[in-house]
Order: C-alpha cells, then structure tokens, then sequence
C-alpha cells in the first residue's frame, strides 16, 4: 500500500518549458555581455517556467509562516521555553516581528498559521511525534493555507521552540551520519543545550532507525514541519514558485525529494542559514542557496530577503531590451 506522503507526490505538474525556453533565448540576446548575472538569469528562466510565462514577475510575493510547539523542548534543547512558540505568533499577527518588517520591504504580505501552537507534538525520544491523523491533518493545513493565497511567489517560513532538533533528526535519519553533525545551536544554545540536543537527537533517530520519509516525518517531525512539506506539494501542485528559508523548512522538504527527486523542482532556498546542518542538508537535496548572511532567526526572513533578487532577476531580463530590439528602435 502507497504512503500518504508518496500517494501526494505521484501525480506532479512540470515546469512550461515553453515559457522557460522563451526567456532562455531572450537572454541569449539580451542588452548585456551573455551570462553577466549569472544566478539571476537562472531565476528569471526558472519563475518564466513556473509561472507559465515568457515575461515572468513578482507582484503579489507572500511570506507563509506555520508555528506550533514541540514535546522534546522539554528535554532542554533550546535557550527559550516553549511558551516564546506563542508570543512570536501574537508578533506575527500584530505585524511587529521581523519578517514583518523584512517582508514590507519586499513588498510581500505575510500570513501566520497556527498548526500547534500551545499543543505540542509528543517527545521523540520516545514516541512518535504524533499520530497518523494529526500528520494528515497538519499536511491539510499547509495544504489549505496555499489554496488561500493568492500570489505569485510563495516564500515559506517556521516558528516552533524545539524544531531545529527536530529538523537534525529528520536530516539525520534520512541521510546518516552522526546527531553531533546535523545539530546547531538553533536560538542560541549553550553547551550543556548543545550536548542535550545531540543526545535528544541520536535517542530519537535510533528509536526511529529504517523507516520511509513519511514515517520519518511523522515520527520526528512538528506539526508545522508537517504542514511547511503539505504547503510545498500544494504549491508545486498550483506551479507556484517557493522560496525555501533556512534549516528547518529544508529539513521539511527532505523527505518529500527523497520520496521524488523531481518534488523540489519548484523550489529555489533563499539563503544558507548559520545552522550547521544546513549546508550538508542542501548538498543532499542538490540546491543552491541564493544568499549566505548567517542568518539564524527562522520565520523566514532568508526567503524574505531573497525576494527582492528574485524580482530583480525578472525585471532585467524582461525590462532590457535583447540587442535586436535596441539597435531596431535605433534604426
């Protein structure tokens, strides 16, 4: 029998590759030596082929946030009590955190979604983090939160006390290696933190030990995990464009490429983030971050603040003209 996970990604749209080879050309010709912006001409052919359109743009940006509590928090794992999971949400709300402030320069509207905010996932160091229902109706919430957008950019961001030992769990048990290299410091832990999370990590994954990535997810991730990767396969599902944030919504997207490598093609990462598992999670998945600032705030503000690049990408390949059309209008 099929996996929830794998039954979601059976079925997937592609990119236009019509839309994708106009704006290839375009900027064969383009009003400026071949291959000067480099990485920006790769996301002005990559949003043409997702938007389904030879002049591509960002309009209608939107910062989509889920948040809720996880169980193993309370085996000391971050420098914050569980109870911050809620008071950032209230920020998010009254539009007072920073990815608010960072996503009004972007020109991007933000939405906060409550998936377990105050109803922690079990402890997975010693049981699943939640049942096969509370996984399918997290996954139904990133689903619909999508369904609700109406934009043309989808940049995805987390909040959640606890999810960095979470997301080292998921990467650790879907790609190896040992806790101690998958686990940062997340919102700023110390030493004695670090040796805890290590040790909450490496309970968890040997409980878990061969599992398939829907398993994995619903054993050792958090609710909003849970709806970041149902959040994603809804977007790829409308050829939304994403911008994946930092460790945690990459750690979210993991299991979905290792169910179906061709289930990121939607996707760009905004930034590296300052979280040592997240340069080794993007080798993984093959991705490339678009900015490295050593962010390690979350909400995602690297997504937000590749926004602007991204808009930029599309502009200078549709606003310049291709040197057939310059020396035309010069003629």
């Amino acid at each position: 029998m099929i996996d929830p996970l794998s039954h979601h990604l059976s079925d997937l749209p592609s990119s236009d590759t019509w839309a994708a080879k106009q704006m290839s050309e375009r900027l064969d010709d383009i009003l400026r030596p071949k291959g000067a912006l480099a990485r920006l001409d790769e996301l002005a052919v990559f949003m043409a082929g997702w938007q389904g359109l030879s002049s591509p743009s960002v309009n209608k940006p939107k910062v989509l946030i889920f948040a809720g509590d996880h169980g193993v928090a309370q085996a000391g794992v971050s420098a914050y009590p569980s109870e911050i999971t809620k008071s950032m949400y209230s920020a998010f709300e009254s539009d007072s955190s920073t990815i608010n402030a960072l996503a009004r320069v972007a020109g991007a509207s933000v939405t906060a979604v409550d998936v377990g905010v105050g109803r922690p996932t079990d402890d997975i160091r010693a049981e699943p983090a939640m049942s096969p229902d509370r996984f399918e109706e997290a996954f139904q919430i990133g689903r619909t939160a999508v369904q609700h957008c109406d934009c043309d950019l989808l940049a995805l961001g987390e909040m959640g006390i606890g999810n960095t030992t979470s997301s080292a769990a998921i990467a650790a048990a879907l790609f190896g290696g040992d806790a101690a290299t998958w686990v940062g410091r997340g919102t700023g832990v110390d030493e004695e933190g670090m040796k805890r999370k290590v040790a909450a990590v490496q309970t968890a994954v040997t409980r878990v030990g061969e599992a398939s990535p829907y398993e994995i997810l619903r054993q050792l991730g958090g609710t909003e995990i849970v709806a970041l990767a149902g959040a994603i396969v809804e977007a790829r599902k409308r050829r939304i464009p994403v911008v994946l944030d930092g460790f945690v919504v990459t750690a979210a997207s993991a299991p979905l490429y290792s169910c179906n490598p061709k289930a990121l093609d939607h996707c760009v990462v905004g930034h590296q983030s300052a979280e040592t598992g997240h340069q080794q999670l993007l080798d993984n998945l093959n991705l490339q971050p678009i900015l490295n600032m050593e962010f390690r705030l979350g909400e995602g503000s690297g997504a937000a603040a590749a926004i602007p690049l991204i808009s930029m990408a599309c502009a200078a390949a549709t606003e310049v003209p291709t040197f057939s059309e310059f020396f035309e209008a010069d003629t």
